[in-house]
């Protein structure tokens, strides 16, 4: 599979337009609270996972955080109450003994990603009592083919710290970089010093963990091609295994905490358009491959090796190297899917509180998939992870004829392919290097709710 991107200015500035990252199909868009616990339990007995008793990946949300960051768009709490977060647990520890109920205990846990808020704001005990709580009802492991994962705010955690994490079992971490520039740093509300986040990458390179993931943001306030090019520079250095680089999203109406940033101070539509050049250039360049979306790799990272032999996938937690597997998410707002359904908790606090206090699972919303949404995704993640469509294979699995079926959006697909985002060779559809960088609009072909219209959300912009 080709690695080559290749920045066209043009089509980059006529493309940016809003749109789904794709994480699930349908998107979080078409969810509704007609979900209850009776569908849960069929999907959680029928699913393929299920009958096949195969792995489960599981989710935590911690939504705690010490700090604002103006630029944060997660659901979080920001407290230094430690008393907060021990109610919280509490009940998170019912949710994990209801949420077992539904699931065969053999099932193995292949993965697990902590996530946040900042999942280390815990500190130790509290943490391993969460993990003790989810070996105690489902079904923990050791194997070094494991992926557990928790995401670090390096201003949280010093090398003891990191080496008790690993002590938990944890054996790939996200830190959360974003940029190293002081004056970016001001503008955030993140004051995180390069030695701190140095220290910690030797550490973890010295305990020997799988991965390390650093994310990045561009389009922060302060932010220029020369701050943002010494912020790639150091981290280039520091030789993370993947990097995520994020477009900052500006929705001060929807985040409060995004309403402290100086919106005269945030670069302008060209500027970002460079600083996302700059950081596609200086990656591939010291050897990072471009694995879609906001992605890049090292050519010897197992994500890297995934999306070259066709086995990557993409699911709520980003892009895995695990094939499909039902996930089993917990916490206040948490999104999980079994078999053909999404599901998700309540994203207030006292929401989720009150139903774990009456012993009932905390499900607000979902969708069921049908027959038309199962194809549908399959085609999307074959564009977001495949870079092509294979249209025989499309056929066999679906039992369709892909140019009947989808003959208006083959009609729609041309304009792409005559601005150079996408070729058509016999029966395979391929990104060009030039539509690789907007695989979301090429996705987006293929979404029947965005193309009838179907709601009507604030949603990221591809660039």
């Amino acid at each position: 599979m080709t690695t080559d991107v290749l920045f066209d200015d043009d089509l980059m500035r006529r493309y940016d337009r809003e749109g789904p990252r794709y994480t699930s199909y349908p998107t979080a868009v078409q969810f509704h609270d007609r979900i209850g616990l009776p569908a849960y339990r069929e999907a959680a007995e029928t699913s393929p996972g299920a009958l096949a008793k195969a792995p489960l990946s599981l989710y935590v949300h911690i939504p705690f955080c010490q700090s604002p960051c103006f630029y944060c768009g997660c659901n979080k709490i920001v407290t230094r109450q430690m008393d907060q977060a021990d109610a919280y647990l509490e009940r998170l520890a019912r949710e994990i003994e209801l949420r077992s109920g539904y699931f065969d205990r053999t099932r193995e846990v292949e993965q697990l990603h902590f996530g946040g808020g900042t999942p280390t704001f815990l500190d130790q005990d509290r943490l391993a009592s969460v993990l003790d709580a989810i070996d105690r009802h489902f079904r923990l492991t050791r194997s070094p083919t494991r992926d557990y994962s928790i995401e670090i705010d390096p201003r949280t955690v010093d090398p003891r710290r990191l080496e008790a994490l690993v002590d938990l079992g944890f054996n790939r971490m996200s830190l959360g970089v974003q940029d190293y520039d002081p004056e970016v740093q001001r503008a955030i509300n993140r004051f995180q010093p390069i030695d701190v986040v140095t220290r910690l990458v030797d550490t973890a390179r010295g305990l020997g963990l799988q991965s390390l993931n650093f994310d990045l943001i561009y389009g922060l306030p302060k932010q220029t091609p020369r701050t943002f090019a010494a912020t790639l520079a150091a981290v280039v250095a520091q030789r993370p295994d993947r990097l995520a680089v994020y477009g900052y999203a500006h929705m001060p109406t929807t985040f409060k905490a995004q309403r402290r940033i100086v919106v005269e101070d945030l670069p302008g539509p060209p500027m970002r358009l460079e600083l996302l050049k700059l950081a596609i250039d200086t990656l591939t360049a010291a050897g990072y491959r471009y694995i879609g979306m906001d992605h890049f790799a090292l050519p010897e990272d197992s994500l890297a090796r995934a999306h070259a032999n066709g086995t990557m996938h993409r699911t709520f937690q980003g892009y895995t190297t695990h094939a499909s597997r039902d996930l089993v998410s917990l916490g206040v707002s948490a999104i999980g899917q079994v078999g053909r359904l999404y599901v998700q908790n309540h994203k207030t606090m006292s929401q989720y509180s009150a139903m774990l206090d009456e012993g009932r699972l905390p499900l607000q919303r979902g969708v069921s998939m049908t027959d038309d949404d199962v194809l549908r995704r399959d085609v999307i993640h074959r564009i977001m992870c495949d870079n092509a469509i294979e249209v025989d294979a499309v056929e066999r699995r679906f039992g369709i004829d892909f140019a009947a079926y989808f003959a208006d959006e083959l009609d729609r697909l041309e304009t792409l392919v005559r601005d150079g985002l996408v070729e058509r060779a016999g029966r395979r559809i391929t990104l060009t290097s030039r539509g690789r960088l907007l695989m979301r609009n090429v996705a987006m072909v293929f979404d029947a709710y965005k193309n009838a219209g179907a709601g009507a959300p604030r949603l990221s912009r591809v660039i």
